[in-house]
């Protein structure tokens, strides 16, 4: 049996040419990126600009390869995640019923 799974696994590595161990390592950097960009952002202090910085830091991310790409979907989607857990900043959204046009 151990000799037929170490088969399988020898097969698996052999037909995705052994980049495995390097998925993590990408992963990694690819968080990098997106912090660098993200930090770029901030510094920038520019209004309107988060949507090219945060495409920046994805593409950059994606430069790295598989776990860079992963890295980058996962830090987008937990993004809009947060966005739209706590709203697109609209005060109105909190307004209380009834409250006066004038406030």
């Amino acid at each position: 049996m151990k000799l037929l799974l170490a088969g399988i696994v020898l097969t698996f590595l052999t037909i995705c040419d052994a980049q495995w161990y390097k998925f993590p390592i990408e992963a990694a950097q690819g968080a990098r990126d997106m912090a660098r960009a993200y930090s770029d952002m901030r510094e920038a202090n520019f209004e309107g600009s988060d949507k090219y910085f945060h495409a920046r830091g994805t593409y950059d991310a994606a430069q790295r390869g598989a776990g860079g790409r992963w890295a980058a979907e996962v830090i987008s989607n937990a993004r809009e995640w947060i966005k739209e857990s706590f709203g697109t900043g609209d005060p109105n959204h909190y307004r209380p019923a009834g409250l006066p046009d004038k406030y």
